[in-house]
């Protein structure tokens, strides 16, 4: 597909996000934010009845195109896997999703990584799975 057809999917996303709302007493949840743009994110989760396959996840927040497109493919991409498989979810598996080249652009990156951070982080605060790279050894803070 070419850059324009990519950049229209994400306009797409981002005027009609996908997974958009708050899931009230949900199994699992974290908030992140990018500190270098103020984009913010909330992520939740309900799990199945198996208690690891994720059912629902829905998201609220605010920010650029980049970061609410992103985070509403991952809606997407979530629902009906397990906590570990997203857990252990390449980035590359979300990025190849939004078809845009953004490795050459580290903050753009790091809007489009905020909504699978965020969720991997309320994955590892509900159910103990591994941590994003980077995040490693954060096991004590309260992460926001």
């Amino acid at each position: 597909m070419d850059d324009q057809l990519y950049r229209e999917i994400i306009l797409d996303h981002y005027k009609n996000p996908r997974g958009h709302g708050v899931i009230e007493d949900a199994d699992a949840e974290a908030d992140g934010m990018n500190p270098l743009c103020g984009d913010e994110v909330s992520i939740y989760v309900a799990f199945a009845e198996d208690g690891e396959t994720i059912e629902d996840v829905k998201f609220s927040g605010r920010g650029c195109a980049i970061s609410q497109a992103a985070t509403s493919m991952l809606m997407e991409l979530a629902v009906g896997k397990t906590a570990d498989e997203v857990a252990r979810m390449p980035r590359d598996e979300l990025l190849e999703e939004i078809g845009v080249p953004l490795q050459n652009n580290p903050t753009r990156l790091k809007c489009a990584l905020l909504g699978l951070t965020t969720l991997k982080v309320a994955l590892h605060k509900a159910k103990g799975t591994p941590l994003p790279d980077g995040l490693a050894g954060f096991d004590e803070l309260e992460l926001k």
